[in-house]
């Protein structure tokens, strides 16, 4: 790389953990810092805290070369002329994110400027964090011509995480002046000018030379309101779909049908228009939260957003109802929970409706028998094994003798369970779906009972009626 940024990211989580490997796989110094001393040790050693597809590689790739770990601060801010904030900003009581940590971080950082830096805001955090960091800076005694304040929010999905950062649908910067600016221009020019999409090794996508990322610079607070109104609007989108998937199950109709047919209006595209349990993870529940409450604080009434936050609320009501409905009553039901994460393909059990779903259900006297592909360790830190709780090695094994079998997550490997070796293993074939991961008549072709979200339960064949052909 012929103009390198050399580049302080502050955190170790999801973002800052893919952040720091993405920006070193783009060919940048960086310096990843952490105050959890055990987890420096454990990254230096080769491991990897997270669950994330491409994130082992690109660590094992650059560890020690272009990215190295430490817990002290103040040495990699002196080193970087870029230095990204990238910690926690959990919800609040009043719905407001905590920037406790963000406050903390800043005036560490305030005591090692000695000659120009741009702080890069990479966590999610409300309108006018820019200013707040500004002045935190300014009354630590730091020169204004030594700093600059940057919001470069990120638009990461858990499990796509280094995929989505290397071939980004866009880059959103939001600088106060043309300096600062330049350095993020720097960079991303990797990805914006298609050099790195030519390099051997480099990381397939939809981006490449020919078709590379696109950045869009605007005003911070434009860039920190960007991140919050994407994810409440497809927060909303789940909400919505959900709305529609009640209604859709009372008038006997297929909401995978009518989430098709939305789908192919160019206008409102398909993706993110799945029914099921609700939306859950560390994103947007958080900054569906924190966006109402700026609104709130700024005197703007945002009621829509609240419907939201309701709505995804309600939908874990009406699984458990639905279970109840099928199993009559729970106590000493044994049910097997196939999913704990929130979504596929991470092992993030923040906020994940399976979670809520299984506390439900062990407080209604059932037992549970769960699994997960990866999350299985995390979840019992939360739901620890007990005499009515236990965690299988298969899904087989979750399944086995159980009155029912729940899926709680959209994991591949549940969409592509082996019926006929289900159906034999269960006590009584009942199949409760909350990701509609199957088709009802083939449920039903394999003798199950099948109930899912939106579309008509198929609790058995009806003497007389013709079952209804879906394709």
């Amino acid at each position: 790389m012929s103009n390198p940024v050399s580049i302080c990211v502050i955190g170790s989580g999801y973002v800052g953990l893919v952040a720091a490997a993405c920006f070193a796989e783009m060919g940048h110094p960086v310096i990843c810092v952490d105050n959890d001393e055990a987890r420096v040790d454990l990254l230096r050693r080769g491991g990897v805290p997270i669950f994330e597809k491409h994130l082992p590689e690109l660590l094992a790739k650059h560890r020690d070369t272009r990215i190295v770990f430490t817990t002290e601060l103040g040495e990699a801010v002196e080193r970087s002329e870029a230095v990204f904030i990238a910690v926690g900003t959990p919800q609040g009581d009043s719905g407001a994110a905590d920037l406790s940590y963000v406050e903390a971080v800043v005036s560490e950082i305030a005591r090692a400027i000695h000659g120009y830096k741009v702080i890069v805001e990479k966590s999610t955090v409300p309108v006018y964090t820019n200013d707040w960091i500004r002045r935190v800076l300014h009354r630590h005694g730091v020169d204004p011509q030594c700093f600059d304040v940057v919001s470069n929010p990120e638009f990461l999905r858990e499990g796509t995480a280094v995929a989505d950062f290397l071939h980004p649908d866009r880059i959103v910067v939001g600088a106060g002046n043309e300096r600062s600016a330049e350095v993020l221009r720097r960079i991303y020019e990797p990805l914006t000018g298609g050099s790195y999409y030519a390099q051997p090794g480099a990381l397939s996508g939809a981006c490449s030379g020919a078709h590379p990322a696109r950045l869009l610079v605007t005003s911070a607070q434009s860039a920190e309101i960007i991140k919050h109104a994407s994810n409440a609007f497809l927060a909303l989108k789940i909400s919505f779909i959900n709305a529609v998937a009640n209604l859709a199950e009372a008038v006997d109709a297929d909401i995978e049908d009518i989430a098709a047919g939305m789908g192919l209006d160019s206008r409102i595209g398909p993706r993110f228009l799945r029914a099921g349990l609700g939306y859950g993870g560390s994103c947007f529940p958080k900054d569906v939260a924190a966006f109402h409450w700026v609104a709130q604080q700024r005197g703007v009434n945002f009621q829509l957003l609240q419907e939201v936050r309701k709505i995804n609320e309600t939908q874990k009501e009406v699984f458990f109802n639905k279970v109840l409905s099928a199993l009559w009553t729970l106590r000493g039901k044994r049910l097997a929970a196939l999913g704990l994460a929130f979504k596929s393909d991470t092992d993030d059990i923040r906020e994940s409706p399976a979670i809520d779903i299984i506390k439900r259900l062990l407080k209604a006297g059932a037992s549970v028998r769960a699994y997960d592909p990866a999350a299985m360790e995390r979840a019992k830190e939360v739901l620890p094994p007990a005499e009515n709780l236990s965690y299988a090695g298969s899904l087989y094994e979750a399944a086995g003798n159980a009155d029912a079998v729940l899926i709680l997550t959209d994991w591949r490997e549940f969409a592509a369970i082996d019926l006929v070796r289900l159906n034999q293993a269960v006590h009584f074939p009942i199949v409760i779906d909350g990701r509609n991961l199957y088709k009802p008549q083939v449920m039903l072709e394999h003798g199950f009972t099948y109930v899912s979200v939106g579309r008509p339960a198929n609790y058995e064949a009806q003497e007389g009626k013709p079952r209804r052909q879906l394709v």
